[in-house]
């Protein structure tokens, strides 16, 4: 009997990630849920384990390279990683903005990235049939004002996965992009904003139904659930109401 494909998904207490990991599971795959909140993700593995999915939680920061190095120890073998953790911080012009934020994007994004799959690459290449998600963002592809720090992070994790992909060709893992648009989860934008929900609000002000965690979820259910020949190398997903990064309806 085969043995059950083991699915990681990195940020996953809340958002896209924790959504991810419910539609991982509901796939058939054991889902092992990292995040620094470890309440949240043993929390989540509860909750899938109940409902008869197999889960386990494990506290991480992507950000620490020995301690990615100890969890990657776990896995002789290992199907799909899902590089969601990262985030924004202040829409400050590049004039003003804090050095501080854009290093610690640039670390969760890029770094945090960089870490996760070069210390679980042996592992999906052993398994003869790996999987990377690195999930970016439409910020990836093209720029915003007010976005400079969180548009340059992305942008270098568009480039991580395409030359990860070009590097690796022959090889028995896939490269898969995803690049969502807005996104309306319960805490990006009030990160972003230190908090300031009404702040958060506004992103959203007047936009018919924005994308939501499980629609992006989903896409990359099936992006990974296709024939292991196919590689979707970049599925860009947005709203309807969202044209561009700067072209959005709005009914106000």
């Amino acid at each position: 009997m085969a043995a059950t494909p083991i699915a990681v998904v990195t940020g996953a207490s809340s958002g896209i990630g924790a959504a991810t990991a419910r539609t991982l599971a509901a796939e058939g795959f054991r889902v092992v849920l990292t995040a620094r909140r470890k309440d949240r993700i043993e929390a989540l593995a509860a909750e899938l384990n109940k409902a008869g999915h197999q889960a386990t939680a494990y506290a991480l920061d992507v950000t620490d390279r020995a301690a990615v190095d100890e969890f990657a120890t776990a896995f002789r073998s290992l199907a799909v990683l899902v590089n969601n953790a990262g985030g924004a911080l202040g829409a400050d012009p590049v004039a003003t903005g804090d050095p501080a934020d854009w290093r610690q994007m640039y670390e969760t994004n890029v770094i945090g990235t960089l870490n996760v799959t070069q210390a679980l690459l042996p592992a999906l290449t052993a398994s003869g049939d790996g999987t990377i998600v690195i999930l970016s963002s439409t910020a990836a592809l093209s720029s915003y004002e007010g976005g400079g720090g969180y548009v340059a992070a992305k942008h270098g994790e568009h480039v991580l996965a395409e030359t990860l992909r070009l590097e690796i060709v022959g090889t028995p893992v896939r490269v898969i992009e995803v690049a969502p648009g807005m996104v309306r989860t319960e805490e990006f934008a009030t990160t972003r904003f230190r908090g300031d929900t009404e702040k958060a609000a506004k992103v959203y002000a007047g936009v018919d139904a924005p994308l939501t965690a499980e629609d992006v979820a989903d896409t990359i259910g099936w992006a990974v659930t296709r024939p292991s020949h196919v590689n979707i190398d970049l599925l860009v997903v947005r709203p309807r109401a969202q044209a561009s990064n700067t072209k959005v309806h709005r009914t106000l």
